[in-house]
């Protein structure tokens, strides 16, 4: 028997309606490339992704059409978000941090038939021009009399918008409609494309804002740091319209001062960025004794978050940490460390230790644990395997590919972990950055955790170098943190009764800073091509 209940699609256009009807009044912030502050309501969103919409079908952009961004994290993005799925088109945000002939290749392979650009990335589109075919239109996210010396060949995005209504009624499909594509950051290979439906997008949006994940509601100001080119900017864009929070956009600086001095002024109680990002707000924090005003909460994703910095947020801004576990193909979120009842009776001590994993699946996510032959790894805590998910907004199939990404009806997703028996996971490591050494495993992330403990180590990465006795052994690479020292014995004595004695690792390198990725985690595999000639010293017994 069927139900007779209504047959709305889940559309993103639900969002954006919602969101001009109910929280209309509510702000949305953008601080602006050259450093200016622009401000506007949910209402104003929403007549201008109209006339946005209106100007993308005068220009032949309709439903079907791949249509590319390279853009921070401001107000106008926020309106090709919007405006290009509402029409059944699809919005392929395009990480500029990629090397250059990535996005040539993700442009090409896209099929992109127009580019969006913020006025900063004008060298980079007039590169790009003559190598990408298949784009028609160019357009430059500025006012008219705005257009780049490097792009005269661009179309202003404002004046795009003056010749048009706001009046449309935004069109009905199905929900499984493509919306968004998003390439992974191809540190082997070409990237491979990630497309997001209707479907999934909202409903990852509305299981992220419940209060048992991120918690957000129209009583926060949120400020997605994570950049909208980067994994949907973790669902922000979305999920902050859907509930009406606030929302603060950072556009492109984002070190620690600009960041601190745009919470204080917008009040912002929430935000989400990697912990290289986070760190730099507490070493500005630190060098100038400031506290927070309003920040209660922050979200912390794309790599593993350094206990340091877990404590140090905690103890010295009384702001608390929400560590989470993604990918690009899950949507991105998996995870997220939520506490439950009896976490209550814990100590402060003993809360913070547990932000250390990584969290326990949302609604709508399932995970499980492989061993190397495929066989089912309990979830006690302690054994460890390959892990694997499932669930609502979890790729099938890469873009364009032939076959499907699952093995037996999960995707792999290359982390090696331990889950417990209420879920909570904890990502070992990544199955290339595990350290095997005479034949057993070293969790390079464990390693890395204990070096940024100590009061003197800004970041730290383990890495496995050639032993001829052992195969493998761990080396640290360590940035120290300003004003501070500390030499290669203190630091390895560091790791004394707090790992097996096999673990430590063998030599330290004191580095000023160390190489990141198009999406701001740690390169390890830039630092394993730096040091694979690397010599260990001496070994021991």
């Amino acid at each position: 028997m069927l139900a007779q209940m209504m047959k709305e699609p889940l559309l993103l256009s639900s969002v954006l309606t919602h969101a001009e009807k109910y929280h209309g009044d509510e702000e949305i912030v953008s601080r602006m490339p050259a450093g200016q502050v622009h401000r506007y309501t949910y209402r104003d969103l929403a007549q201008r992704v109209r006339q946005t919409a209106r100007a993308l079908l005068d220009l032949g952009l309709g439903e079907g059409a791949c249509i590319a961004t390279l853009g921070w994290n401001t107000y106008r993005h926020l309106e090709l978000y919007f405006a290009i799925p509402c029409l059944g088109s699809v919005c392929h945000t395009i990480n500029p941090r990629l090397f250059h002939e990535q996005i040539v290749y993700i442009i090409n392979h896209a099929d992109d038939v127009a580019l969006f650009f913020d006025a900063s990335f004008a060298p980079l589109v007039a590169e790009l021009r003559h190598r990408c075919p298949g784009v028609k239109y160019w357009v430059a996210l500025v006012e008219a009399e705005s257009i780049p010396a490097d792009t005269p060949f661009a179309q202003s995005y404002e004046a795009l918008l003056t010749r048009q209504p706001s009046r449309l009624e935004w069109p009905s499909f199905d929900e499984n409609t493509a919306c968004l594509l998003c390439y992974t950051s191809g540190t082997t290979g070409n990237p491979k494309g990630v497309l997001f439906s209707h479907r999934t997008t909202l409903l990852h949006s509305l299981a992220t804002a419940l209060p048992d994940a991120l918690s957000i509601s129209a009583r926060e100001v949120v400020c997605p740091i994570v950049p909208m080119f980067h994994a949907n900017g973790w669902g922000l864009p979305y999920t902050c319209p859907m509930v009406g929070s606030k929302l603060v956009l950072a556009g492109m600086n984002t070190d620690g001062e600009s960041l601190y001095r745009l919470f204080e002024a917008e009040g912002v109680t929430f935000a989400g960025a990697v912990p290289t990002v986070w760190q730099g707000v507490i070493d500005y924090m630190q060098a100038h004794g400031l506290q927070f005003g309003s920040l209660r909460r922050f979200l912390v994703g794309g790599s593993s978050c350094p206990f340091s910095i877990i404590r140090t947020m905690w103890h010295d801004y009384g702001v608390e940490a929400l560590p989470g576990w993604g990918m690009t193909e899950l949507s991105p979120i998996g995870t997220l460390t939520t506490t439950k009842r009896k976490h209550a009776k814990w100590s402060t001590d003993q809360l913070l230790e547990f932000k250390t994993n990584h969290g326990r699946p949302l609604f709508g996510v399932d995970l499980r644990l492989v061993g190397k032959e495929g066989e089912a790894v309990p979830c006690d805590g302690q054994s460890v395997g390959e892990l694997q998910v499932r669930g609502l907004w979890t790729v099938d199939t890469y873009f364009k590919s032939d076959r499907s990404a699952l093995i037996d009806g999960w995707f792999p997703t290359g982390d090696i972990a331990a889950i417990d028996g209420e879920g909570y996971l904890r990502i070992t490591d990544r199955s290339k950055d595990m350290i095997k050494s005479g034949g057993e495993w070293i969790s390079s992330i464990e390693l890395e955790n204990i070096a940024t403990l100590h009061p003197a180590v800004a970041m730290a990465a383990a890495i496995g170098v050639a032993s001829i006795k052992w195969g493998e052994r761990p080396l640290l690479v360590a940035v120290m943190r300003p004003g501070q020292s500390i030499s290669k014995q203190e630091l390895l004595a560091w790791f004394e009764g707090k790992v097996a004695k096999w673990w430590i690792p063998d030599d330290v390198r004191f580095v000023p800073e160390l190489p990141m990725t198009a999406t701001g985690k740690l390169s390890k595999l830039t630092l394993r091509k730096q040091y694979r000639d690397f010599q260990l010293p001496a070994e021991g017994e």
